[in-house]
């Protein structure tokens, strides 16, 4: 794979922020909703989950939308000149103001934010924006915010601002339900089927480089699979009725842990926070859900 860059590029900062993501015009069909389906490890629980992978009356998850209109792990394009070895995501939302089709067309145009320097030795945290258009109406079928965390970028000269997508402290009481999930151990290589080819799922001297024993699963397919487990605890398994969805990322899923998710019921919305118990680390913290009261 050659040798990971480091922070070398003094002008990195500026590079990024000139960057213009391409907008992509995503089109899928049952096959790709399907794969993105086996990516997130659905039907690998004792839940029945054959209407996400059967294409007979098949219906798409809603973090699909996650994958759709962008061109995967951007972040290693050479011209940036960035250390993506040592770059996590930290911090996911997604809105939708409509179900996903099993098959359907979308066009995903991305934004990137402010910068953040927590100083020389420390990190540097990017916030980014992606919208999900109907290419023949123009109307928004969704949105996206996401924090990444460039480990080690801080000190190069910018200010220490706050950022982050919006996320609450979580209830201090017991959770009033939970939902295990189990994943593969060859759960990253089939969610790197979506897209996203970041070689840090895949290859075990890229993982070592980044601080990781073994490839860790990808934060996107840790929250498709949390996902999975709200839609049946809060949603009567019915995928449309999930409306939005926010995270953070605490701690990596290793392919092969088995994922269980507390959740709280608010007023308006559901709390919920993930964990492996076996290595007793916290995946997924600050998350909280909204449903729609009604089935789709």
């Amino acid at each position: 794979m050659g040798e990971v860059w480091g922070w070398m590029t003094a002008s990195w900062p500026e590079r990024l922020r000139g960057y213009a993501v391409p907008d992509v015009r995503s089109r899928w069909d049952v096959r790709d909703t399907i794969r993105y389906a086996l990516g997130v490890g659905a039907a690998l629980g004792s839940s029945d989950e054959t209407r996400f992978v059967y294409e007979a009356g098949l219906v798409a998850l809603p973090t699909m939308a996650l994958t759709l209109g962008t061109p995967g792990f951007w972040l290693m394009e050479p011209d940036l000149g960035l250390d993506w070895a040592q770059i996590l995501h930290g911090e996911q939302s997604l809105k939708l103001h409509r179900p996903l089709p099993a098959q359907g067309d979308l066009i995903g145009k991305t934004w990137i934010g402010p910068l953040s320097d927590k100083g020389a030795g420390r990190a540097a945290l990017l916030h980014c924006i992606r919208h999900l258009y109907d290419p023949t109406t123009q109307a928004l079928v969704a949105e996206m915010e996401e924090l990444w965390l460039l480990r080690g970028a801080g000190g190069f000269g910018g200010e220490n601002i706050p950022l982050g997508i919006g996320l609450a402290p979580m209830p201090t009481r017991l959770p009033d339900r939970s939902v295990a999930l189990p994943t593969a151990r060859n759960q990253a290589l089939l969610y790197r089927l979506t897209g996203d080819r970041n070689p840090l799922h895949v290859l075990p001297d890229i993982a070592e480089q980044a601080g990781f024993d073994r490839p860790i699963l990808h934060g996107l397919a840790t929250m498709g699979l949390v996902a999975r487990a709200l839609i049946q605890a809060c949603g009567d398994g019915d995928a449309a009725r999930l409306t939005a969805i926010k995270m953070r990322f605490t701690a990596p899923v290793l392919p092969g842990d088995e994922v269980l998710t507390d959740i709280w019921d608010e007023a308006g919305s559901v709390r919920f926070r993930a964990r492996v118990l076996k290595r007793e680390a916290f995946v997924v913290d600050g998350g909280s859900a909204t449903f729609m009261k009604e089935k789709a």
